[in-house]
Formats: C-alpha cells, sequence, structure tokens
C-alpha cells in the first residue's frame, strides 16, 4: 500500500472543473516520519546520543557577571544583523537584496533559538525544528564534521513555512564538539513546480509544488557537494539565481562561525555558552512576569480565508482559544477546518510561525528575542490534518502567506485583546496588520533577453494596524518583518521588464477606528521592454471576499484586496500624446476583476493594478476627533463618504468639521445602532 487507511478528506473522488477525477487527500505511510513537533531538550540529546554536545551547567550560568553578559549578548544579536548584512551583499534576488525576505539564526548546541535577526520572524521561528530533526536523525549518519553545513525546504521538518523558503544550517564544531548552530533562510523565487515561482495556483496537492527537500549535508568539510547542488537546482526555472542564493547563505553561515569563534577565542567557550543559555532563560523569566501582571482570561478569534487554489470561491476558517493562566499561555487551535485540496494549507511549521512573531513583537519589545526560552513559556494545541497543521501530502505552496498568514491574525486579535485589559501592557497592542499578502509573480524574458522569475513585493508596504493611543502607520510594513521593506520603483524596473503608471497610498484603505489603521496601497505596471513583447503573470491575493485585517474594541477592519486586469488598454495612446494615467478610468480597455488565484499572460498592451490591504482600526470609529477626520479627508487618507457614514462627521463647505453637525449625527447613528428613539435635537 501507497497510503495508510488514515484519510484526511473524504474518499469520494473530487470532480475538477473539466468534469475529471482527481486524486483525494491521502495520507502517505512513512510520511510521519518528516511531520516533526519540536522535542524536549533531554529527549533531543538522548536521540542524538551519537553526536558530541557542549554543555555547561548552572553554576556556569550563574557564574558570568553582568558586564560580560551585556557584551556578549549585544554582540550575538549583533552578528545575527551581519548575517543578514553578509546575505543581501552576496545575494542576487531582489526578494533578499532589496525586500529582506529572509531570517538569520543563532542556536545552542540542541537547536534552541538563542537569538533571531529583525527580518523576517516568521521564518527564523521555525529554524530550531530543522535543526532538531537533524540532531535526532543524522547525527550518527552522515555525521558532523568541521565545515559541514544542511539544506532544508521541507516545511514538515521545519526551517521554513513553505518549499521556497530554504535554509542552510551549520554546526560550529569546537574541540571536536558542537558548539552551536547558526542558520539562515531565505526566500527562493523558484524551485520547480505547475507554475512559475512554484505558486501553483491551480494545484491540489504537494505532488503539484516543487519538492520538499528534508535535511541534506550541501557543504562537506568546506566544500559544496556538487551532486546535491545538482539534484537541488535541477527543477528551478532560474538555477544560476538559485545557486548565487545558494553561495549567498553558506557565506552569511561562515560568517556567523568566525564571529563566534572569535568569541570563544576571546572569553572562552564556557562563559560564550553560558550566556547563550542565560539569554534563553532570562527571555523566559521575563516573559513569565510579564503574564503574570496580566489577569487569567480566555480569548477567543477566528481568522477566514477565501480560496485555497484557482476557481475555490469557499470560505475556511482557523479558530483559536488562547487561555492565558499565572506566567502560561496556551493556544488551542481545536475547531479549525480540515485541511483541503488547494495549495494554502500550511504545516506545524506554518502554526509555529503564525505564533511567534506577535509573541516577539507585541509581548516582547522590551525583552531579548531568544526563541528558545519564549517556547517555554507556550502550550499549542492543534488537531492534525488541519489547515494550518496538515498533513503530508497537502498543498502548502502558499502555506507562509495563506493559513500561516491567517494563523498570524487571529493571534493578533487575541493577543491584542488580552494586553487591552492592563493599563500599561495595553500600549503594545497593535490591530491586525495587512490581513494577507498581495502576490504578483511575473516571469518571462527580461528586457536583457534572459529568463526571470521574481515576485513583486509592493505589499511589503502593507499598512499597520492601529494602537491603543495613535494610528496605524500608513504604509508602515509587516509587524512580523520589522526590518522588511518594498524595492525602489526603479530598481524593479532596472532588473525586470515592467515600467510602473504607479506605486501610491490608497484612499479608505487603512481601517476606521478612534485610532485609524494605517493605510495600504496599490501598483499599477505594464510589461516594457521584453523581446517578447508580454510577460508571464501569476496572481495570488485573497482577503477579497471578505476583510482580513481586523480592528480592535469596536474598530473596524481594512479594505478588501482588489485586483485588475485591463486588456488592450490606451497605454501607447496616452504616452504618444504626453499623459501619464492616474485612474483606472483613464487607461480604459477591457476591465477583468481578477479573483484570488489566476495564472495568465499580461501582454504588452495590458496593465496591471493590485491594491493590497491596510491595518486594522482601533475603537469606535465615532469617537474619533472630528477635526482629526477632516485632516484625513484632506490628505486624501479618508474620503468625504467615509467620514460622513463610518466616522460621522459632516463638513462644511471649505473641507472643516461642521461640529455642531457632527454631534447632532453621531447622536442619531448611535440610536440607530441599539434600536432607541432618536432625540429630536438629533433628529433635527
Amino acid at each position: 500500500m501507497w497510503w495508510t487507511n488514515s484519510v484526511i478528506s473524504s474518499f469520494a473522488l473530487p470532480i475538477t472543473a473539466e468534469g475529471g477525477e482527481t486524486m483525494p487527500l491521502i495520507q502517505i505511510a512513512g510520511s510521519e516520519r518528516f511531520a516533526y513537533h519540536p522535542k524536549a531538550t533531554d529527549k533531543t540529546k538522548e536521540l542524538a546520543s551519537d553526536a558530541r554536545l557542549h554543555s555547561v551547567s548552572d553554576k556556569d550560568i550563574d557564574a558570568v557577571d553582568p558586564l560580560t553578559y551585556e557584551v556578549i549578548r549585544h554582540r550575538l544579536a549583533a552578528v545575527t544583523e551581519e548575517m543578514g548584512d553578509g546575505l543581501k551583499r552576496m545575494s542576487g534576488s531582489v526578494v533578499v537584496t532589496d525586500c529582506n525576505d529572509f531570517g538569520a539564526t543563532i542556536l545552542d548546541e540542541c537547536g534552541d533559538s538563542v537569538v533571531v535577526g529583525l527580518y523576517n520572524t516568521q521564518l527564523a521561528a521555525s529554524v530550531d525544528m530543522a535543526v532538531k530533526w537533524t540532531l535526532e536523525n543524522r547525527s550518527k549518519q552522515p555525521g558532523f564534521q568541521a565545515g559541514d553545513m544542511f539544506l532544508c525546504n521541507d516545511p514538515w521538518v521545519g526551517g521554513g513555512l513553505h518549499q521556497n523558503d530554504v535554509t542552510v544550517f551549520a554546526p560550529l564544531i569546537h574541540d571536536g564538539e558542537v558548539f552551536a548552530w547558526t542558520a539562515v533562510v531565505c526566500h527562493q523565487v523558484d524551485l520547480g513546480g505547475v507554475s512559475p515561482g512554484s505558486w501553483s495556483v491551480e494545484g491540489r496537492d504537494v505532488f503539484w509544488e516543487s519538492t520538499p527537500i528534508p535535511p541534506v549535508k550541501i557543504v562537506e568539510g568546506g566544500s559544496i557537494r556538487p551532486d546535491i547542488e545538482d539534484m537541488y537546482l535541477r527543477r528551478s526555472r532560474v538555477p544560476r539565481l538559485i545557486a548565487l542564493d545558494l553561495r549567498a547563505k553558506i557565506g552569511a553561515n561562515n560568517i556567523a562561525q568566525e564571529r563566534l569563534a572569535a568569541l570563544i577565542a576571546k572569553y572562552g567557550a564556557t562563559t560564550l555558552k553560558a550566556v547563550m543559555k542565560r539569554m534563553m532563560n532570562d527571555s523566559e523569566a521575563r516573559l513569565r512576569a510579564k503574564l503574570q501582571t496580566l489577569p487569567d482570561g480566555v480569548w477567543s478569534g477566528v481568522a477566514h480565508q477565501d480560496s485555497f487554489r484557482h476557481s475555490d470561491r469557499n470560505i475556511y476558517k482557523i479558530l483559536l482559544t488562547m487561555t492565558k493562566q499565572g506566567d502560561r499561555l496556551k493556544f488551542d487551535f481545536t475547531g479549525t477546518d480540515k485541511e483541503t485540496e488547494g495549495f494554502a494549507n500550511c504545516t506545524f511549521a506554518g502554526l509555529r510561525g503564525g505564533i511567534m512573531p506577535i509573541v516577539l513583537t507585541m509581548l516582547c519589545g522590551d525583552i531579548p528575542w531568544s526563541p528558545g526560552g519564549l517556547y517555554r513559556c507556550i502550550d499549542i494545541v492543534s488537531e492534525p490534518g488541519t489547515i494550518n497543521n496538515c498533513n503530508f501530502p497537502a498543498g502548502i505552496g502558499k502555506a507562509s502567506v495563506a493559513s500561516a498568514w491567517a494563523t498570524q491574525n487571529v493571534v493578533s486579535e487575541c493577543v491584542a485583546g488580552m494586553l487591552d485589559v492592563h493599563p500599561e501592557h495595553r500600549k503594545s497592542l497593535m490591530c491586525v496588520c495587512c490581513g494577507t499578502w498581495d502576490l504578483a509573480l511575473l516571469a518571462g524574458l527580461d528586457q536583457r533577453g534572459n529568463p526571470f522569475v521574481t515576485m513583486i513585493c509592493d505589499s511589503m508596504a502593507g499598512g499597520l494596524g492601529a494602537r491603543v493611543d495613535q494610528d496605524g502607520v500608513d504604509t508602515g510594513g509587516l509587524n512580523c518583518i520589522p526590518m522588511g521593506r518594498v524595492a525602489d520603483v526603479e530598481i524593479n524596473e532596472f532588473s525586470f521588464p515592467m515600467l510602473y503608471l504607479w506605486r501610491r497610498e490608497e484612499t479608505d484603505s487603512g481601517g476606521p477606528g478612534r485610532f485609524r489603521g494605517g493605510m495600504g496601497g496599490s501598483s499599477c505596471f505594464i510589461a516594457h521592454d521584453s523581446p517578447i513583447g508580454g510577460v508571464h503573470l501569476v496572481v495570488s491575493a485573497t482577503g477579497k471576499a471578505l476583510p482580513q485585517a481586523t480592528g480592535s474594541s469596536g474598530g473596524y477592519p481594512a479594505g478588501t484586496q482588489y485586483d485588475v486586469l485591463k486588456r488592450n488598454a490606451r497605454i501607447a495612446e496616452l504616452f504618444a500624446a504626453g499623459r501619464i494615467p492616474a485612474t483606472l478610468e483613464q487607461i480604459g480597455g477591457t476591465e477583468d476583476i481578477l479573483e484570488s488565484h489566476l495564472e495568465t499572460n499580461l501582454g504588452e498592451h495590458d496593465v496591471y493594478y493590485t491594491h493590497w490591504q491596510g491595518g486594522g482600526g482601533y475603537g469606535d470609529p465615532l469617537l474619533r476627533d472630528p477635526v482629526v477626520v477632516a485632516r484625513d479627508v484632506e490628505a486624501r487618507k479618508v474620503s468625504v463618504e467615509a467620514a460622513n457614514d463610518i466616522y460621522g462627521v459632516l463638513l462644511n463647505a471649505d473641507g472643516s468639521a461642521n461640529e455642531p453637525a457632527t454631534r447632532r449625527h453621531r447622536t442619531r447613528v448611535r440610536c440607530e445602532r441599539v434600536g432607541e428613539p432618536v432625540p429630536d435635537q438629533a433628529a433635527e
């Protein structure tokens, strides 16, 4: 038998749009070996008994003086920044060099994360899984020697959230023992699969996608293994770029290993390791202390996703019940929908990647980012075979910005609710940021005649969620990628055959509230200067059927996603007349409002418009200062219609707030909300 009787969906064969039958999702026998959940440190040591692991005692940890501790702690944080800087300097991918979609981590000998860089914390939060699995399954054969490095892109094992997240991690060998691990993970633009960029929008399971590779030794004794590299690159549409990024990750690990070796030489192995252990202990103790100051309670939420593949019009939900008891947090996802056909499920690594970024950014702003200690305060309950803890071979090609992202949204909502009850800690909460990732992927021949594939990362400039005392930052970024950034328009136009008509913030895109969510934005561009005329376009952007950036305490969600393809537009005519269009109406052509997932071509006379989400609002919009609303209207952050209908603000002819009329209007709206009679003065 190729599979067990443990089915994860109905045995009834689904019917495709063409009337054919497809294979149901059936769990593959043997795949459970790779469905990894991190084990306790002592258990990992037991399973890695063939490896010599460096360790220190509690007495060694306590012996480190405070000054030495702080110096080394900050030096380790600086090393992760050096790893990121080295990766950016060596990579050839705009996704890395200009958008910072990568992670850098230093781990102890058992794979517990000591420090993560300020990059994509979703990625860095799952690296420990890959290292622990490698310790437990590779310590005897092939073993660990100085100069070795491992490669992994299997999201069931860990190290990334979908196959495009490729981790290269290395043991640091000191005196014949595994002293620590260093790891770098970044998004690769194409590793194979049915569709360019490995975003198989028609996909139904993992076999439509790029191949998940469990940890393999890619570097042995300081030299790249050509057999493993060939296997890794063989399916990519841009193998030279992927090979360059591989070397960039190897180089970043080399930087970290050199810096750690220098610290050992200066302070001694015992002192350095003691600091690493204390960093995790300190983070754990400080998070526990903060949790103790918060009242015990239960918070619940639901995150929705619309569509798991092309032509799918279903809605899927992730349920979370978060319990805070004493100094522990429990995240219980019981009731989440079962995994389904498509490419938007995520593995347990994705579920963890949806939790840790919110713990870091909301709960640990004043605590060292040592996930190895923070995870000790967290319990996770999840049913295997659900959309955010799926079994092999469920499709996961979009996991990082689908079910993992939705998990992050609902975790954000619940943690914000918990913090909101504390007079001081509530200042750290943030409403849900950019509720979904707006993917636009281009492929074809660039202006130099070379094959290319790239992900346009403009939605990296998503709107940040509102706070309890201030608006969210307009196009401020993503809270899960603190150092994420959007590539300059000129960089994208120089690197790829495209020309922007505009990239701007969009009116009414931020969630209304007493404090408004940050605005989202839009991009509008055409294919330009490709020797074959147009380019191939893959679109994958949910959040169109319902909003996904929810508000808090009566705040409204941000607007929904909106993507439009204009066929046979009049761009050439406008350019010839010396005009640059500023609206979709001016562009002309045949308008096609796009579904969530689509693979098509962007012809030389076509225009693509994509509008990504802002952040959720905080508090009732009727409590927002009318003067501030009037300023928002003047700055085109809020429309006149939204000011009136949502904020209840009436404006004078000169654009200023008519405060007496606004008070009457708001009174009328409040009465209508609860079904009470409208006072005579308000009725007037």
